[in-house]
């Protein structure tokens, strides 16, 4: 981990470098004694964590973060000889707010919990561009159905001898999609049996013995166990990403980093959703294949 320490006096610089050099795996790589010295370090090294005091010449911590704001943000840990700031600090997402005298036992709990959130953020920038890549494939493969269907139509309009048996459309083979996965579930519709494909659905949730399937702003009820379902749907378009929740990653708009190691999930239908750290693992490993 890169770190920039921040703080006007010189004694409490070599208490903060100290501590910070005890972690493993660290490596200080700037400091500054003022406002305006830590944001022109800040931009220059771009750190991965600030050590930054509040109170200093040429603006205070928190006018530093604001000077910052739009480019590339560091994580942030205060150290401070005052306490009256630290509703403030975490106002700003600070990883923790430190006061003076530092304790090196207090230090090294408040370092732990930047390392975490660091993992976490990089788990989370893999897991998007990971999600970018599905996207990507499913538009290409997408393309290739409506080639195929256009070529599918182009023989299908040859005269022949009439003796020819009719194909489902691409996407709607009755037996199933590609690899064995089913591309449509019979569900209840106003007293009658209707399919879904699919590829239609957005998003799934359990209740009880039953599944919801949220399919635009309709929601089909069937009665299915969601550990069942989630072994019929394609893994290259539907991931289970909480123990009521399956999602289907072409839906994916963007994910932010939420509480204990959890992320929201916004979907293209303003549907947000919560990515559990417990299942965050196997949907790396799944998009990843």
């Amino acid at each position: 981990m890169r770190v920039v320490i921040v703080d006007d006096e010189a004694l409490a610089r070599q208490r903060v470098r100290r501590l910070v050099q005890a972690e493993p795996e660290v490596e200080v790589v700037g400091e500054a004694a003022s406002g305006s010295e830590a944001v022109r370090v800040i931009r220059e090294t771009a750190p991965d964590l600030v050590c930054l005091d509040v109170q200093m010449p040429g603006g205070d911590g928190f006018e530093v973060l604001r000077q910052l704001d739009g480019g590339p943000m560091p994580l942030v840990l205060f150290v401070t000889a005052y306490d009256e700031h630290a509703q403030r600090a975490f106002e700003v997402h600070a990883v923790d707010y430190v006061l003076k005298p530092v304790d090196a036992d207090r230090f090294h709990r408040a370092f732990e919990r930047a390392r975490r959130q660091r993992a976490d953020a990089m788990a989370a920038t893999r897991l998007g561009e990971l999600l970018d890549t599905v996207r990507k494939l499913a538009a290409g493969q997408a393309e290739l159905a409506v080639r195929v269907g256009g070529l599918a139509g182009a023989v299908a309009s040859v005269p022949g001898d009439g003796t020819g048996t009719a194909e489902a459309g691409v996407g709607e083979r009755p037996a199933g999609g590609e690899g064995g996965y089913p591309s449509r579930l019979l569900v209840r519709q106003q007293g009658r049996m209707a399919f879904v494909r699919t590829t239609d659905i957005d998003w799934v949730e359990a209740d009880r013995n039953y599944v919801r399937l949220h399919v635009g702003d309709t929601v089909h009820v069937i009665r299915e166990r969601i550990s069942a379902l989630a072994e019929q749907l394609d893994p290259r378009i539907f991931a289970r990403i909480h123990r009521s929740t399956i999602v289907n990653l072409n839906r994916v708009r963007e994910m932010q980093q939420w509480f204990s190691g959890d992320y929201l999930v916004q979907l293209d239908t303003g549907a947000q959703l919560r990515l559990s750290r417990n299942y965050r693992e196997a949907v790396e490993r799944q998009l990843g294949r």
